[in-house]
């Protein structure tokens, strides 16, 4: 997904399109696909940039990502495609439980949902990093994620979303915080991502089709 999506507003309607015509649709009039008139903006009404969802996982540290084998056209809630995440240490490299154990990855997730986890800009800042470091590093080496349980962990339902949940209950207990559950972590923290998601890759794909989206306001 390399085309920015612009969003404007015009005959009462919600439009979308690709950047590449950006000029042409602020200045010269590119026509409406409704109303088929040539669309003039103030600067109040220019088109506006909507932010992709999608981030490089490696240039966000301390977070929980969320990805696809098969692109980020795939990270939607109607794919039934099996989702894979993971966990960056604070230098951008993913810890993640597979069937051949725990990977450390420096690329491979330039394209996924991030929840970050270590809110940036705290003095703590560099001090939380580095114990979250030190504390992925020891917990990855731990026998339970260990190939030979992938299928074990995977049977219940668990394999590399039992191994990021795992992990952060791990820090919340020792900062005398109560658990998480799996379903309280997917409805607070991943849902709301996939959703935007879903709605991007919605009007990403009726752009690429049709060349315009529409929506009501």
């Amino acid at each position: 997904m390399d085309c920015t999506v612009l969003k404007f507003n015009h005959c009462g309607r919600k439009l979308y399109s690709f950047d590449k015509n950006r000029l042409q649709t602020e200045n010269t009039g590119r026509k409406c696909p409704i109303c088929q008139e040539q669309m003039r903006f103030s600067l109040l009404e220019a088109p506006v940039i909507v932010p992709c969802p999608f981030r490089n996982g490696h240039k966000v540290r301390c977070a929980f990502l969320i990805g696809s084998s098969l692109g980020p056209a795939f990270l939607s809630e109607w794919q039934d495609s099996e989702l894979h995440v993971g966990l960056t240490n604070s230098q951008g490299v993913v810890y993640s439980y597979t069937s051949s154990g725990v990977q450390r990855e420096e690329q491979g997730w330039e394209q996924c949902l991030c929840v970050p986890l270590v809110p940036p800009g705290t003095g703590r800042d560099s001090l939380a990093g580095t114990l979250w470091d030190s504390e992925l590093e020891q917990f990855s080496l731990l026998s339970t994620w260990s190939p030979h349980r992938f299928e074990e962990e995977r049977e219940f339902g668990s394999c590399c979303y039992g191994f990021a949940l795992s992990f952060l209950n791990q820090l919340r207990r020792a900062e005398g915080r109560e658990s998480v559950t799996r379903d309280d972590f997917t409805q607070q923290h991943v849902l709301p991502h996939v959703k935007t998601a879903s709605k991007y890759i919605t009007i990403y794909q009726e752009i690429h089709q049709h060349g315009f989206y529409v929506a009501d306001l």
